[in-house]
């Protein structure tokens, strides 16, 4: 199937400079944003003191980019980092598991963020854990998230394996904890963590 192709910067409508046709053909994932745009996101190195992998820090960019993604529903915009996600997750060994949106704010927000920016990158993945609440961990404070009781449940058999946790932003933490200790209580060998972004 014959996908469309983006000659405009996704994020400033510029006119993006590469002969988009000839690199639909050579590149998987062609250009979306334009490198005035791209330098705006600030990389991080992929490996952190405590273990977690985040691609780029939380700045006013990524801040606009997240708005406009999850609660302006610009879906299009998973497409964006794409090729990072693909480059970082595609040399980690284990099963890719998204941390899931409870089925009330799925039907709130439309689509599963997560899951949209993993299948733009072309990562398989499987749903292994449940949302128990449809509380938000973004209104809360530090010291409010890190008192939050267990946000999932495993949604299917969890085997002896390796797992990868996968969400959008790591703020504290609390979130991709609370998912890597449902997975090894339920059986899980060892569980590691990925993010887009670091806040």
């Amino acid at each position: 199937m014959m996908r469309k192709e983006i000659t405009s910067c996704l994020l400033c409508g510029r006119e993006l400079e590469n002969d988009v046709t000839w690199l639909y053909f050579t590149e998987r994932f062609p250009k979306v944003i334009c490198e005035r745009c791209e330098m705006k996101f600030e990389k991080l190195q992929a490996d952190t003191s405590d273990g977690h992998i985040a691609l780029y820090r939380y700045n006013e960019a990524m801040r606009d980019f997240l708005h406009r993604y999850k609660f302006m529903k610009d879906v299009v915009l998973a497409k964006v980092f794409r090729k990072e996600l693909h480059a970082c997750l595609r040399k980690l060994d284990g099963i890719v598991v998204p941390i899931p949106l409870h089925p009330e704010k799925l039907k709130e927000r439309t689509f599963a963020q997560v899951d949209e920016l993993l299948n733009e990158a072309n990562i398989p993945y499987e749903h292994m854990l449940e949302k128990r609440t449809t509380e938000s961990q973004s209104s809360k404070n530090r010291a409010e998230r890190l008192a939050t009781v267990q946000l999932f449940k495993p949604s299917r058999k969890v085997k002896p394996q390796h797992y990868i946790v996968f969400d959008d932003i790591y703020t504290t933490g609390t979130t991709i904890e609370h998912a890597k200790r449902a997975l090894l209580e339920a059986g899980a060998e060892t569980v590691s963590s990925v993010s887009l972004i670091r806040g």
